[in-house]
């Protein structure tokens, strides 16, 4: 008898994430079929709908999980200590100044390459 509420369950998610993709897709359709409305009235009821098909995705084991990722992940965010203005700005001058050098090596290594590529060959003299 557990095993088949389970099956029952899976097949309502599923068919509530199937509903909630319908409503988006005609949600979008409608917004593009409608053209001839004013823009603020088709956004509002493109809102209202990805309103409902987000609702109803929350209603999922599903939604329910991807709602819980978001929540966790907001309070790590809320841990991690930002850098200041003046670290990003040393660090990005940083970056920037071994980008430089590093272009010039390369820049020089290639030189050397090429130049000892045309002394081989003949080409060049």
């Amino acid at each position: 008898m557990n095993l088949r509420t389970e099956n029952l369950g899976v097949s309502l998610d599923t068919i509530k994430l199937t509903v909630a993709a319908f409503l988006l897709v005609l949600g979008i359709t409608a917004f593009y079929y409608f053209a001839s409305l004013s823009t603020l009235i088709r956004v509002i009821g493109l809102l209202i709908v990805v309103g409902a098909a987000v609702a109803i995705v929350y209603q999922t084991e599903l939604g329910r999980l991807l709602w819980q990722f978001v929540t966790d992940s907001r309070m790590e965010v809320r841990k991690v200590v930002w850098p200041s203005r003046q670290e990003t700005l040393q660090t990005t001058l940083v970056v920037i100044a071994m980008v430089l050098i590093v272009g010039i090596l390369l820049w020089l290594f290639d030189m050397i390459l090429m130049t000892i590529l045309r002394f081989l060959t003949g080409q060049g003299g």
